[in-house]
């Protein structure tokens, strides 16, 4: 095996457990996002694992975030509970950064 091969091999590794600490931090997000909703929204018990699949299917609808933060929008409005977009939008990233650095802390 050349050393272009043992390279080449190393990037996809690398980009194999980069897709997957990202599908997963991006889950952990949007399960802390569909809480941090849920309490707004005053989703406790079994009502509240039921809306946290619900937000994580929403995200299965296109590529990024827009989905999610439009699912949540949707129900926030519904229940007329005033929350900007920049609200949202900034605890989602908050949210993100915190489950990156929860599954690095698991791996470690």
């Amino acid at each position: 095996m050349t050393t272009f091969d043992e390279r080449q091999k190393g990037f996809e590794k690398k980009f194999a457990m980069d897709q997957d600490l990202k599908f997963r931090a991006e889950s952990r997000r949007n399960k802390m996002m569909a809480e941090w909703a849920a309490a707004k929204l005053g989703i406790t018990g079994a009502a509240l694992d039921d809306y946290v699949k619900a937000v994580r299917k929403a995200d299965l609808e296109e590529k990024g975030d827009d989905d999610v933060f439009r699912k949540i929008r949707k129900d926030l409005d519904a229940k007329s509970i005033a929350v900007t977009d920049n609200e949202i939008r900034e605890t989602m990233f908050r949210f993100l950064e915190a489950a990156v650095t929860q599954i690095q802390g698991e791996s470690a």
